[in-house]
């Protein structure tokens, strides 16, 4: 258990960013699922503008790897191009 005024206050913020993060990544990954399941090109084409910002904001605040960001960017263009 914390001791220091400091230390409690650093773990109540702790608590409160990765509430933050988590909510975030899983709006991502939702996000990244409805894309995958878009059936029609001219819908998954104007959801990703969308998608690629959450993605690069994820990346930015280090969530995420940025390798993997790009990663997913690229497997979604292939994927939507392919519709």
């Amino acid at each position: 258990m914390a001791n220091h005024q400091s230390a409690k206050k650093r773990i109540r913020s702790n608590d409160a960013k990765r509430d933050r993060n988590r909510y975030s990544h899983k709006t991502t990954r939702n996000a990244i699922k409805d894309l995958r399941n878009e059936s029609s090109k001219e819908e998954a084409s104007t959801a990703m503008p969308k998608v690629f910002s959450m993605i690069d904001k994820l990346a930015k605040r280090n969530i995420i790897h940025k390798n993997k960001a790009a990663n997913l960017k690229s497997s979604l263009t292939k994927q939507v191009a392919t519709l």
